[in-house]
């Protein structure tokens, strides 16, 4: 079966003004990203928000270098 392979991604104009999210969430890729150029682990990152998982930063990680973000 195949799958969407940015599922945990979301566009959405009604939601932080339709920048890239994590779907649910009113967390950008770009934010994410800025931590991981910052040096934030992927650890630190889960502890800063504890309601994502290590696979919604990795959806973030992979839409980036997908995008070239």
């Amino acid at each position: 079966m195949a799958t969407d392979k940015h599922e945990r991604i979301s566009i959405n104009p009604a939601v932080m003004v339709g920048k890239t999210v994590i779907k649910g969430t009113r967390i950008t890729v770009e934010s994410l990203m800025k931590k991981v150029k910052a040096g934030w682990s992927i650890e630190r990152i889960l502890e800063a928000y504890p309601h994502l998982t290590a696979a919604d930063i990795q959806a973030a990680l992979d839409y980036a270098e997908d995008k070239r973000l």
